[in-house]
């Protein structure tokens, strides 16, 4: 999300795009303690980068994992919980399918180029590395649930698979974690709470810390 795509809305008019930035511009801060990870951002302002050219950023830079974040948004006022996703072509639930159909479905705004053509292709040998990497992304979504877990920051929904285009590099490990539903009031204000935000920074750095550990030994 950002720029022309504010993302979801909550109740009290907080942009979910305003709160991915802060919080992917706290992490990127936690992870930089860490002088062997290097984080690389997106954005660090109000852009608009389609999921595409996400990818494709991670790939230029060569990068070990790619994480998107972002904040849910149900007809349910009363969901809460945080979730993180890896890739299947197969989405573990009819909830999982439609926060994926629903993900997917920005690169299709008004004034947004997306001429970029799919990263996939569909060789034997891509999909061998694309088979690995899934496998990755779903070590790298436990060390995260298992991380939080240990803490009481937020309620903790799992590790769910679906088809985000934006996970679909064949050669990175990749997760999108639904920090929580912006459609809650309470869960909104969660997120607008700078120490939350620090906090859930500090534990996915942790968890990230661990994966990366476990990867190089």
């Amino acid at each position: 999300h950002g720029g022309k795509d504010p993302g979801a809305i909550g109740g009290l008019g907080t942009f979910e795009k305003n709160i991915t930035l802060q919080l992917s511009l706290e992490l990127a801060k936690s992870l930089k303690k860490n002088n062997k990870i290097t984080p690389i951002l997106s954005r660090t302002t109000d852009i608009y980068l389609t999921l595409r050219e996400r990818i494709k950023l991670a790939k230029i830079n060569k990068s070990n994992i790619f994480v998107s974040l972002h904040a849910d948004a149900s007809e349910n006022f009363n969901a809460q919980g945080l979730s993180v996703f890896s890739l299947s072509d197969i989405a573990s639930d009819k909830e999982a399918k439609m926060i994926a159909e629903r993900e997917n479905a920005v690169d299709m705004i008004p004034g947004v180029q997306n001429d970029i053509k799919d990263p996939i292709v569909f060789g034997t040998l891509i999909k061998m590395f694309q088979r690995q990497a899934m496998n990755d992304s779903a070590g790298l979504a436990r060390n995260i649930i298992i991380n939080l877990n240990k803490t009481k920051l937020t309620i903790n929904r799992g590790h769910r698979f679906a088809g985000f285009t934006v996970l679909k590099a064949y050669d990175i490990p990749s997760v999108l974690i639904e920090i929580g539903f912006i459609s809650n009031l309470r869960e909104e204000k969660k997120m607008l709470d700078n120490q939350y935000l620090m906090n859930l920074s500090k534990n996915l750095t942790i968890a990230i810390e661990n994966y990366l550990l476990k990867k190089n030994n």
